[in-house]
């Protein structure tokens, strides 16, 4: 396809939205996001009147990040296009190659500052299709992952678009040709250790000329992919519907399943939020544990930042580390006095209610912590003294979120657990004005 302003428009179309309302290139600074940028800016008036713009991200990991930094102010100084530079500090974790950690911290910056609705463009083309299908391939991949890139997804606050997709690099190249002057070369890119270097360098040669148009190929192999697996996720849509607990799946309907449906059935659920899944062994490994566990343990199966929990015959898919309240902490017996708690954790506000806490046996400030073993509380006036663990299991509140419970202490007395509990003694009478604990925000816990 030869680029002209209608054939450009054309790929546009077949890509963006239409509920889009801007668009942003991620520009690296080399010669494809370059040569997209380029074309974007070139339709004058733009695509739909949507808004362009440019983002680069700074990984700060090698000498020539200054380099790139300063070919994308110059390129997007001479197209007239916004541009926004954002540094992010890689964390490359055990087990994790630098090249991945790189991806993950861009991608994640880059979703974190995209605004409702706006698409992020990138310049992957049809050779980097056809190495992403061959790299999933040689991991041992499975249907999804052979699926390779889609041209579209859900990405961020908005989309992110793919929409050279299918566009032999060479031909983006040319479209870009007049700016071969104003593009950097990515040191990462001509070094072998990295797995799609080498891949690019040392072996697509000898792919192509052995077989010419292997890139048309296994780009088509891709989408075949891509449809097997919208048919798995139709398959698995009614299962995952018979299989919901509230937040979690049934564990005995789990079982019921064949185990081909099974897996195919969690895989639904873990993409629907938004979480790749385990590898299959894995992932047959934590169901083996799920079902033959003792009534009475938690099995919990950890990859990456997540984990699958069982409670009471329900699966959970929870974070890696269970939450925690941190640190003690004072809190003013105000009404409207608020207390945040931390990450994902909510906040406490005192609100009014009649017959609630009474507020003038309270001191001015209470304690919020988490508990620490043997904390009891009267939960009725009619009710015995428990331990907030016996209420917990009576309840049955999740054991790893028992610690993210904000306990309320006054004068070293415990009087209520967060907005589930609270001591009958510290109640004023059902008529007269008290507190009351409300949380704001809370996690999932029962």
């Amino acid at each position: 396809m030869s680029f002209s302003a209608a054939s450009w428009y054309a790929v546009l179309e077949s890509s963006v939205p239409k509920g889009a309302r801007g668009l942003v290139v991620a520009l690296s600074g080399g010669a494809d996001s370059a040569a997209l940028l380029s074309v974007m800016a070139a339709l004058g008036a733009g695509f739909r009147g949507l808004p362009l713009r440019a983002v680069h991200i700074d990984h700060g990991l090698q000498a020539a990040a200054a380099e790139f930094r300063e070919a994308c102010l110059n390129l997007c100084e001479h197209l007239g296009v916004p541009l926004e530079l954002i540094r992010v500090d890689v964390q490359c974790e055990p087990g994790v190659s630098i090249e991945a950690a790189a991806r993950d911290a861009r991608y994640a910056a880059l979703a974190a500052q995209l605004q409702p609705l706006e698409c992020l463009l990138t310049a992957h083309h049809r050779q980097d299709q056809a190495e992403t299908l061959l790299l999933q391939a040689l991991r041992g991949a499975g249907v999804k992952g052979m699926s390779a890139m889609p041209v579209c997804r859900a990405f961020g606050a908005g989309w992110h678009v793919r929409p050279v997709l299918d566009v032999p690099h060479r031909e983006l190249l040319q479209w870009g040709g007049h700016l071969e002057s104003r593009k950097s070369i990515d040191p990462m890119n001509e070094d072998l250790r990295f797995d799609r270097t080498y891949l690019r360098k040392a072996i697509w040669p000898l792919i192509e000329t052995r077989w010419p148009g292997a890139d048309i190929a296994l780009s088509r192999s891709a989408r075949h992919m891509a449809e097997a697996q919208e048919l798995l996720d139709k398959a698995a849509a009614p299962d995952v519907a018979r299989l919901r607990d509230g937040d979690a799946l049934s564990v005995p309907a789990l079982r019921a399943l064949p185990q081909a449906n099974r897996i195919n059935a969690i895989r639904a659920w873990l993409s629907e939020a938004g979480v790749e899944a385990p590898p299959t062994v894995r992932l047959a490994e934590a169901l083996r544990q799920v079902f033959d566990a003792d009534a009475d343990h938690q099995p919990a199966i950890v990859w990456g930042n997540k984990a699958l929990r069982r409670y009471r015959q329900r699966l959970f898919l929870t974070a890696a580390d269970c939450p925690r309240l941190e640190e003690a902490r004072a809190w003013d017996t105000v009404l409207g006095s608020t207390i945040t708690l931390g990450a994902n954790l909510g906040s406490l506000t005192w609100s009014a209610q009649s017959g609630g806490i009474a507020a003038h046996a309270l001191p001015p400030a209470v304690i919020v912590r988490r508990r620490d073993g043997g904390e009891t509380l009267r939960p009725a006036r009619t009710a015995r003294t428990q331990t907030v663990q016996h209420l917990c299991q009576s309840q049955g509140v999740l054991p790893w979120m028992r610690d993210a419970l904000p306990l309320v202490f006054a004068g070293g007395e415990l009087i209520a657990v967060a907005d589930l509990w609270v001591d009958a003694r510290w109640c004023a009478a059902p008529d007269a004005p008290g507190l009351k604990v409300a949380w704001n925000n809370a996690p999932i816990l029962i």
